[in-house]
């Protein structure tokens, strides 16, 4: 199997040579200005690493590992807009919509998610399909929930809202290798079990990035959270126990993997990476 980097750089350039459709003209800069500049790859690693887990080649996941990308550069794309989280930097460099102007980038971002559904439909069966649009219809609700909520989530109702927001993506990542692998129905409840778990885990580690990291690390403006009024692990328990929060987090994420019938060494590596992130 290979290592999360390899398959990283075989994404990357499967992306670079991603053909977009025909009519976006001169929009079609601005959808790569978002893909190609830069980002951690994780969804589409994940779901990469759970195909080759399954005995799959890596080959055959691209297309749905890029879908998953593209989906999640919509959404920062649309994040970072003035009507929402309003962030004039993403991944090291001016946000879409102080590059190019609100309208092209809300244009992007729409292309960006059209582009992706075109991948997913790509494979013979919609499962694929189905298990972005589900992702992505939970995401955008938990997205919902985030900006009409005034600080007034307890532990629970911030544990929901991180479940939709980043889990459903990042579960989404591992049921779409799931379902192109062919797993039976029956045979797939552990690895969403996992898939679950490690969205809350990825979001712990998120919220105490944004409350500890600079811009340099993390690409993107800190303190956004707290200074906005947002919930998050942090505002509700602190650094510290949001730090325990995490470690506990793992070690639940690690006992799903044990539990799955697959070689999961590298599933194994990507979650102590996302615990011990630094952007």
């Amino acid at each position: 199997m290979r290592s999360p980097e390899e398959l990283r750089e075989a994404f990357e350039g499967f992306l670079e040579g991603l053909p977009l459709g025909p009519d976006l003209g001169e929009l079609e800069m601005a959808l790569r200005y978002s893909l190609l500049g830069g980002g951690k790859r994780i969804r589409p690693v994940l779901c990469l690493a759970t195909g080759e887990s399954l005995g799959r080649d890596a080959s055959e996941l691209l297309p749905a590992a890029c879908a998953l990308e593209l989906v999640h550069t919509f959404s920062l794309v649309h994040d970072d807009l003035p009507a929402l989280d309003d962030d004039e930097l993403r991944r090291g460099q001016p946000s879409a919509h102080i590059r190019f102007g609100e309208g092209i980038a809300i244009l992007a971002g729409d292309a960006l998610l059209t582009e992706a559904f075109r991948l997913a439909l790509s494979y013979p069966t919609p499962e694929p399909a189905r298990v972005l649009a589900d992702a992505t219809a939970g995401m955008i609700g938990g997205q919902y929930i985030d900006i009409t909520t005034d600080g007034d989530l307890d532990g629970d109702g911030l544990a929901a809202l991180y479940t939709l927001k980043t889990g459903r993506l990042l579960s989404a990542s591992i049921e779409s290798a799931v379902v192109i692998a062919d797993v039976p129905s029956a045979e797939r409840e552990p690895w969403r079990a996992f898939g679950k778990e490690l969205g809350l885990l990825f979001q712990i580690v998120d919220d105490i990035l944004d409350a500890t990291g600079t811009a340099e690390e993390l690409g993107k403006t800190p303190g956004k959270d707290e200074a906005s009024g947002k919930v998050t692990y942090v505002s509700l328990y602190g650094v510290e126990r949001a730090r325990e929060l995490a470690d506990e987090a793992r070690k639940r994420v690690l006992a799903r993997l044990e539990a799955l019938p697959s070689d999961t060494t590298v599933l194994a590596e990507l979650v102590s990476a996302i615990r011990e992130r630094r952007a």
